[in-house]
């Protein structure tokens, strides 16, 4: 398997002494290169002594000889500088676009290494290198949870840049998104976004002062201010009350005034929900949050610790919902605020990946050093993916440590990464080692 030459290659995982040419000469790899990910030959800049001479250069690997021209490298000059081509079978000799032949070295990949690997391939169990977590040491754990905790916020803050594009370049509104994403805390996650992409702000900002206008929009825009959304067992009670209709006529005039299009109600989902989570909570908790002018960036880069970012993103709903979890359904009185645990996760999700794309797009480190310094500062997650790691031995103290792990699951383990992986390096060579000095 090529991935495995690859990953053999990279790691030096060959025999310190006996390595050859396919002619006969001695092989002594000084430095294996730099792995290549783009076009081109798969390692730069390699460090190979050839029968007693020294070459740098590039080196290309195959499963097959033959593959050099299966995949036309003789046409492709980029490959005229290839000192040496290493492959798991010799069937025939090649040749660059310059007419030069190139060395060739077969490699056999360790049995260990190939048998540990497919056991890692066909493993379902996550994780299937847990045997040897335990024995890793803290540096290495340390080192590869704090590079998957910055690839978690460099992949966040794609999606960030990409709202962005699509805002026509507002960061604002791309805060006001996330957020509202957020907001939705996984189920109505995908509804809220795009609730929040018919939220004109610049016209709302005009209205700013008036709450119950502020809530007109929020919902009006959610579609949730036509009749044939409430429930059929509640409709008459919501329109006997009155705040829906009121609502409602307040909506439809500044929809005209505005010309807004809701979205499709359809789309929120309310199957298996807590309705401290339905819709209509969170938005009159956005609604007030947006009102008390602390749902903008300009709030978010003036936190400077989660005690201060905590408060700013405390808040509740208008006090019609304070009886109610839809219209027309009365419920015992409760402010319904954000509770310590959304809030936790707000921070994770929200306010961290933002400090660190918009530190990232204004070139201020500082904002990116704050948004790792939060991570840091607040609680890690508890959920199936966390509980998970903790029983192979990890310890998960911090966000930071649960945003690394969320990483590692679904970008590596789910994926069946396992070669791009610290641990799984780890578990490979181990494996390796042991069963070579034994």
């Amino acid at each position: 398997m090529e991935q495995l030459l690859h990953y053999c290659w990279k790691h030096k995982m060959w025999p310190l002494e006996g390595l050859q040419t396919t002619d006969g000469r001695e092989v002594v790899v000084v430095d294996p290169g730099l792995h290549n990910h783009n076009s081109g030959p798969d390692f730069f800049n390699a460090k190979v002594k050839i029968g007693g001479t020294m070459w740098v250069g590039n080196v290309e690997i195959h499963d097959k000889s033959s593959d050099w021209y299966l995949h036309g490298h003789e046409h492709d000059e980029h490959y005229n500088n290839v000192i040496l081509h290493v492959v798991g079978v010799s069937d025939r000799e090649v040749q660059t676009l310059a007419g030069d032949f190139v060395p060739q070295m077969c490699l056999t990949v360790p049995s260990s290494v190939h048998d540990n690997y497919a056991e890692l391939l066909r493993t379902d169990a996550y994780p299937p290198c847990y045997r040897i977590i335990p024995e890793l040491t803290r540096l290495t754990i340390h080192s590869w949870m704090a590079a998957l905790q910055t690839e978690r916020l460099e992949q966040k803050t794609i999606a960030i840049q990409q709202r962005v594009k699509d805002a026509e370049g507002s960061w604002e509104d791309a805060y006001f998104q996330t957020m509202a994403r957020n907001y939705g805390f996984g189920i109505n996650g995908d509804a809220f976004e795009e609730w929040a992409r018919h939220i004109p702000l610049q016209a709302v900002g005009k209205h700013r002062d008036d709450l119950f206008q502020i809530e007109a929009i929020f919902m009006g825009q959610a579609g949730l201010l036509e009749p044939d959304t409430i429930p059929v067992q509640y409709r008459e009670n919501a329109l006997k009350e009155g705040y829906f209709t009121k609502l409602r006529n307040e909506y439809l005039y500044l929809a005209h005034k505005f010309s807004l299009k809701p979205m499709d109600a359809s789309l929120w989902r309310f199957l298996r929900l807590r309705p401290q989570n339905f819709p209509h909570i969170r938005i009159s908790q956005l609604a007030n949050l947006y009102y008390e002018r602390r749902a903008g960036l300009s709030a978010l880069l003036d936190g400077k610790d989660v005690i201060e970012l905590s408060a700013m993103l405390h808040t509740q709903v208008t006090p019609y919902w304070e009886t109610h979890y839809t219209f027309g359904s009365e419920s015992i009185r409760n402010a319904k605020s954000l509770s310590p645990f959304s809030i936790n996760l707000l921070l994770i999700n929200t306010c961290v990946p933002m400090l660190f794309a918009y530190g990232r797009h204004s070139m201020k480190e500082e904002l990116c050093d704050r948004a790792f310094d939060i991570l840091e500062h607040l609680k890690a997650e508890n959920n199936y993916i966390i509980r998970m790691w903790k029983e192979c031995g990890l310890s998960v103290e911090t966000a930071g440590d649960s945003q690394a792990l969320i990483q590692l699951k679904r970008e590596y383990c789910d994926k069946k990464e396992c070669l791009r992986c610290r641990i799984g390096y780890e578990y490979l060579r181990g494996a390796h080692e042991l069963k070579t000095n034994n």
